[in-house]
């Protein structure tokens, strides 16, 4: 993905590792949008970093999608970059069938919202011959965390998803990639003071330098992230998913 030049929207833009991608993406001197649901957040971003813009946008609402495509292909025909960013995550309690609601909004907005997105994007960029699609994924897509099954069964699909997606732009000058985040300290999830996750700066650090080093990486996999990742290939899976199981709640 080259990281200059490019017109961006940032889903889930207003916060977390969206917004730190924003930033970095915006300190290039390309164009970005920040997509988030909350109107206030999202001026009060545009007004700490003239020059970004911003769309109401919430991916599980099929009618804010469509108008949010609207606005952006309106507004800057040139978009040639889509991130998939915006998620939830939530921890379940499977034994009462309580959590039923929330898995399906972690659905709604992990799965289908993608779906939503790029049902519209890949077409308009099929169109100009050009664009990008990045999906952010999650360490747990590989390994999954029991305490918050259907995220991480969200983001098994986001990687399926775009390996799938990959080999059908193929010849199509769409790039897909996938970026795969280790627990990030940020409030998703309620991390941002957990001592076991990555700091936000030092995972857009590598993040930004990978992207920089290696513009037709297909995944983004920052080394906190890699174990989760090989797990399968160096047979650390089974260890790696009891140590998982332990896990508490920040």
């Amino acid at each position: 993905m080259q990281i200059t030049g490019r017109t961006i929207l940032i889903t889930g833009g207003t916060a977390g590792i969206g917004l730190g991608l924003a930033q970095r993406l915006h300190a290039l001197r390309n164009t970005v949008v920040v997509a988030g649901r909350r109107k206030q957040l999202l001026d009060e971003i545009v007004e700490r970093h003239p020059g970004m813009a911003a769309v109401e946008l919430d991916v599980a609402d099929p009618v804010s999608v469509q108008a949010a495509f609207a606005d952006v292909t309106t507004r800057f025909p040139q978009v040639d970059v889509l991130v998939n960013n915006a998620g939830i995550a939530l921890y379940e309690e499977l034994r009462t069938g309580e959590s039923l609601p929330g898995a399906l909004d972690v659905v709604s907005t992990n799965v289908v919202g993608p779906l939503r997105m790029n049902s519209l994007f890949v077409p308009y960029f099929a169109a100009r011959g050009t664009g990008t699609i990045v999906n952010t994924g999650s360490g747990l897509g590989f390994v999954p965390l029991p305490a918050s099954p259907t995220y991480s069964a969200s983001k098994a699909f986001v990687h399926s998803y775009s390996e799938s997606l990959r080999i059908q732009l193929k010849n199509s000058g769409i790039d897909v990639v996938e970026i795969v985040p280790p627990a990030v300290r940020t409030t998703f999830g309620g991390q941002e003071n957990d001592e076991r996750s990555m700091p936000l700066d030092e995972f857009l650090d590598e993040v930004m330098t990978i992207l920089r080093d290696d513009p037709s990486a297909e995944q983004v996999v920052v080394e906190r992230a890699k174990p989760f990742v090989t797990a399968q290939a160096t047979g650390t899976y089974d260890g790696f998913l009891q140590a998982l199981a332990g896990f508490t709640t920040p």
